[in-house]
């Protein structure tokens, strides 16, 4: 049997008929970016609590929980917001890019992808374990997204294409003003109000939400509504009375389709209407750099008041876009003496607004090591094995053995697969095996050639 480096896969993929690769999978720590008595934590220790709407929870034991959103590992995560809020800005520092950021509305109108390395221990502690040739994090895809305004689901301010712009994405990062600055107008009577912004954003998208539910459910009302009962009819109908459901949450009841507990069946009907209230929400509050350093932004507290009322569970993060403008500016050493010149634990918010927005993608990850490379692989929680073996090549998935999975923290303490092994700490799993974030894995796999010249 021989043992195939990620690196060389596709290569590979018809030469051996049994091959394997290695993997790993590892919880990401979080960082805290609390700077002096400004907390994040304190919303994210609170679990998500959907009150009334949709239905009960699954009861199956045996069937696991379907996640709202695209079943993909390629998600990506918007920036949003009113215009003149930071948001290019933010992007910029975020994907190390260079957005246009104007002090005027709709300086950005087409949407920009930049893409940033996720911060992860585990990846840095492969790397020095293995010293390899390469190097390949995981990634975070982020689109910087034009500012919306009161009434774009009615195409105020070029609405429908910006919120078109945020149908294409996966979850958000809603940016919202906390800073007052007279030099920097703002749409709304040019007065600071960050509660105001955040629910003009939330009734824009539920809004759009709301119009596209009433098209859908018009058009299932007349396909449903011709006679003759056949198994396509059923299915139409079956539809008709999620879409109904969902429509009752967000048109009449006001909610977002994200806080509502819904059944495995509707979530496969949710997820196709690719609702804008449906996509997890991480919520950044953008202060000045003194309040930023100081830890002292009068806004801040209503923001997270107002999150933890209407979103229980949602992360707010209070991050400066000219404090991390100014930071992106500098080389890493003179950031680093720079940011030990500011003393009292002062630092970067960035690498957990990365860290966050990844996580709140429902996204983990697994790793291949050996000395060639240290890559990243990323898939959705829930994954089985089998499919984590096809991030990598769709035939490894085709021709799944099994996987040998040993854990992070093993190899940690053991500081060698060696010693993991002789300790009995490496186990094979077959394609039930759902990946956990942790995990480090070596596939087997087989595969044969069918078909064409041999």
């Amino acid at each position: 049997m021989s043992k195939c480096p990620a690196l060389s896969a596709r290569r590979m993929m018809l030469a051996a008929p049994i091959c394997g690769v290695r993997t790993s999978l590892a919880a990401l720590a979080t960082s805290s970016a609390t700077i002096r008595q400004f907390s994040s934590t304190a919303l994210v220790a609170a679990k998500k609590k959907a009150a009334g709407g949709g239905s009960k929870r699954n009861s199956g034991k045996d069937e696991p929980k379907l996640l709202l959103g695209r079943p993909s590992n390629n998600l990506k995560i918007g920036v949003v917001g009113l215009p003149n809020v930071g948001k290019s800005t933010a992007f910029n520092c975020i994907t190390s890019s260079n957005v246009l950021a104007a002090n005027y509305p709709f300086a950005t109108i087409d949407p920009t992808e930049g893409r940033v390395a996720v911060p992860d221990p585990r990846f840095d502690f492969l790397c020095d374990l293995y010293q390899p040739k390469s190097k390949v994090p995981a990634y975070l895809t982020c689109i910087d997204i034009a500012g919306l305004v009161r009434g774009a689901a009615s195409g105020a301010g070029l609405g429908n294409a910006f919120l078109a712009n945020i149908s294409a994405v996966d979850g958000l990062f809603h940016l919202t003003r906390c800073f007052v600055d007279d030099d920097v107008v703002h749409v709304e009577n040019n007065k600071v109000d960050p509660i105001r912004d955040l629910g003009i954003i939330h009734d824009e998208l539920r809004l759009k939400d709301a119009e596209n539910l009433t098209r859908r459910k018009a058009d299932l009302e007349k396909i449903t509504s011709r006679a003759g009962q056949t198994p396509e009819t059923k299915a139409k109908k079956d539809e008709l009375e999620v879409v109904k459901k969902v429509y009752d949450w967000v048109a009449e009841q006001e909610k977002d389709v994200r806080v509502g507990q819904w059944e495995n069946a509707e979530i496969e009907v949710i997820n196709t209407l690719q609702l804008l209230t449906a996509k997890p929400v991480i919520y950044l509050a953008n202060v000045s750099e003194d309040e930023y350093l100081e830890g002292n932004n009068r806004f801040l507290r209503d923001v997270q008041a107002w999150v933890g009322e209407n979103y229980t569970g949602d992360t707010v993060i209070p991050f400066s876009a000219g404090f991390e403008e100014k930071l992106s500016e500098l080389s890493s050493d003179e950031r680093a003496e720079y940011l030990s010149l500011l003393g009292d634990g002062a630092k970067s918010a960035l690498p957990e607004i990365i860290v966050s927005g990844y996580r709140n993608l429902n996204l983990i990850n697994f790793f291949t090591a050996g000395s060639g490379e240290v890559r990243a692989w990323t898939i959705r929680q829930g994954t089985k094995a089998p499919q984590a073996a096809g991030v990598i090549h769709t035939d490894f998935e085709r021709g799944f053995i099994t996987a040998e999975i040993m854990k992070l923290a093993d190899l940690q303490a053991l500081k060698s697969e060696a010693a993991v092994k002789a300790a009995g700490k490496y186990a094979q799993r077959g394609r039930e095996h759902v990946m956990e974030d942790g995990d480090v894995a070596y596939f087997k796999f087989n595969v044969t050639r069918t078909g064409g010249k041999k």
